[in-house]
């Protein structure tokens, strides 16, 4: 059986039947003769069942339109449950396709639905593998800095002293004020959550145990790097990836500059001199916070609290925060200018990679801290 549609012109015929039916297309595929194109497509392909060869060796020529009505065959054809073939297709049809987003390949019907376990498991394959590219990126970016390092040491002239103190100045100097007051009611919340539980126990005076070693352990360094991590982290991550949305990084390619030394290391040093700092000024803020409330909540003088607290902490406890915040400031400057250098050419992309820079940097945060716990455990420090 065969049935020919427009034979003259523009057209497409329609030929064999069973389980493979072919779709020959011949003439000018262009806007002039859309009307009748469609309804040449919608009589050939009228009850088309199986596989289906669609053949464009004889269409010339093609414009934008003649694409988008192939497209609308093919998805007609695959909405039914056939599967498509296009054949024959000319260097310029595949570029016109691939501009209104054809598939120039073989077209499945409808696939059957993964089980909830293999989607588990594809999702967490899929999370292992971001896992994985994010550490050979990061581990790029640090291999760049240390080599820009190395060459600052060789050529002094080289090292950006006045991008470093730009960049501390911002970091650190201007992020005391929120560090402050973050830290202080950390520390008084925990101290009158305390005082009301050991109360029942008549043992106020131990409210210092507990927020001397909490605080200068673990809180202090976690919750300012986490703060940096929101503040300084997101700002690089949209700093640098404006940057690449601009070609800028592009240009300093073509000048003959590296990226890394001159955009990542300042702000990647910053981070690691401003994080222990920071980590100080919040460890002091919190205990005077405890020290108020404690005056406030269990009549304990601040020389009170501050000569029990001398007793109960020792310079080990204060060096466990300061050791743990140069890490996690180069932690979170390392997220940061990876998702920086992954924007793409769109706002929307510069926005979602900035989210993912602060989730990112906040989880493995976390995720070292507890990992610095066991270590400092295990040492018994």
């Amino acid at each position: 059986m065969e049935s020919r549609v427009l034979r003259a012109g523009a057209g497409l015929e329609r030929s064999g039947d069973g389980a493979t039916t072919r779709l020959t297309a011949h003439g000018a595929w262009t806007i002039d003769n859309v009307a009748s194109l469609e309804t040449a497509i919608s009589r050939a392909s009228d009850g088309v069942r199986g596989h289906v060869v669609v053949d464009l060796a004889n269409v010339a020529p093609i414009d934008t339109a003649g694409a988008w009505l192939l497209q609308k065959l093919h998805q007609g054809l695959s909405e039914r449950g056939t599967t498509v073939e296009l054949v024959g297709v000319s260097d310029n049809a595949r570029r016109l396709m691939d501009a209104v987003e054809i598939d120039v390949g073989t077209t499945e019907g409808p696939k059957e639905e993964s089980s909830l376990i293999v989607t588990i498991l594809e999702r967490i394959g899929e999370v292992v593998a971001g896992i994985g590219r994010d550490l050979s990126d990061e581990a790029i970016i640090l291999g760049g800095v240390m080599r820009g390092l190395l060459r600052s040491f060789v050529q002094p002239s080289r090292f950006r002293f006045t991008s470093l103190i730009f960049h501390l100045d911002r970091t650190g100097l201007k992020a005391v004020p929120i560090i402050v007051l973050m830290s202080f009611l950390i520390g008084g919340i925990i101290a009158q959550q305390s005082i009301f539980q050991l109360r029942y126990f008549g043992a106020d005076a131990y409210v210092v145990d507990l927020v001397g070693i909490l605080v200068l352990r673990e809180l202090g360094v976690l919750l300012t790097a986490i703060m940096l991590a929101g503040r300084s982290g997101s700002a690089y991550t949209a700093e640098i990836g404006s940057m690449k949305m601009r070609e800028e990084i592009d240009a300093l390619h073509v000048i003959g500059l590296d990226p890394n030394e001159v955009l990542i290391m300042p702000r990647l040093l910053a981070l690691i001199i401003a994080l222990p700092l920071l980590t100080f000024i919040a460890d002091m803020a919190a205990v005077m916070g405890g020290a108020v409330v404690s005056f406030v909540y269990a009549s304990m003088s601040i020389e009170t609290f501050i000569l029990r607290l001398r007793d109960a902490v020792g310079l080990n406890t204060l060096m466990v925060g300061l050791i743990k915040a140069p890490f996690m400031g180069l932690i979170v400057g390392l997220i940061a200018a990876a998702e920086g250098m992954k924007v793409e050419g769109s706002t929307e992309s510069l926005g979602r990679r900035t989210t993912a820079s602060v989730v990112k940097a906040i989880f493995t945060v976390i995720v070292a801290d507890g990992f610095f716990a066991i270590f400092f455990a295990a040492i018994d420090y």
